[in-house]
């Protein structure tokens, strides 16, 4: 139907995607009757999907999420877990950019920190907002390593400060050094009351200020994660141990 010419002149006008999509459309002999108008502007509704569909995608992948196909969907809403169906899809069509108001999630390990942050920054990608996801000692390296280019260092940081949502996965189970302490505090200075910053974390904020190898800062760090914070208690049910023990209880389960 359309020629190799007539899709340079698509490229050129960048609608190959509408193009493409009205093809599909005019071939199909349910839209026989159909006006040229009509099926114009459904192809232009479909490509703009499609467009969208592929922003997303790559949002998702450049979050570097560790669990890529984690849902606030697939969340199991358990009595002695600390959240519920309803908080969690507010936090699913939550705006971050225009509500600054960072996350805490605290609970110990295997409780399933890690899956719901996931979950979140995904609903926010889906949202069309830039989310980075990264473990505190993944941080901690990376901006060590930068730190050999002061350039490379520097768009470090400012990639840091202006993503929509930052998560930090695994804060302070290991300590960190002073100079990535400097880092972090730089980091939430830029973000504070701008931004927010999602912590997953096993201890809370009283433990945070005595990690921190610097007090001053480590006041001034934990200050600005933890006022004006939501905060999620995922209790103390360990989700890990109840997978397995669902896994082996399986039918079809062997050893």
């Amino acid at each position: 139907m359309f020629t190799s010419v007539d899709y340079e002149k698509f490229r050129a006008l960048r609608i190959t995607q509408v193009a493409l999509q009205l093809e599909e459309l005019l071939t199909d002999d349910g839209n026989d009757l159909k006006r040229p108008e009509e099926l114009f502007l459904t192809a232009v509704d479909e490509a703009l999907e499609v467009r969208r569909s592929t922003r997303i995608d790559k949002l998702i992948s450049k979050a570097r999420f560790p669990i890529p196909h984690a849902s606030i969907e697939e969340i199991r809403y358990l009595p002695e877990r600390g959240v519920s169906s309803v908080r969690m899809q507010r936090y699913a069509a939550h705006d971050w950019r225009a509500d600054p108001t960072n996350l805490l999630l605290i609970s110990p390990t295997g409780a399933g920190k890690t899956y719901i942050a996931c979950a979140i920054g995904i609903a926010a990608c889906h949202a069309e907002q830039s989310v980075h996801y990264t473990r505190m000692d993944e941080l901690a390296l990376e901006l060590a390593i930068s730190r050999g280019d002061r350039i490379a260092h520097q768009n470090l940081l400012n990639k840091l400060s202006n993503v929509d949502l930052l998560i930090v996965d695994d804060f302070l189970s290991i300590g960190i050094d002073e100079t990535a302490a400097n880092d972090l505090f730089t980091i939430l200075v830029n973000r504070d009351q701008r931004l927010p910053t999602m912590i997953a974390s096993q201890s809370g904020p009283r433990y945070w200020i005595e990690s921190l190898p610097e007090r001053v800062a480590a006041g001034s760090i934990v200050n600005r994660l933890a006022s004006r914070a939501r905060t999620i208690n995922l209790g103390i049910i360990d989700m890990r141990r109840l997978h397995a023990d669902e896994a082996r209880a399986a039918t079809d389960h062997w050893e």
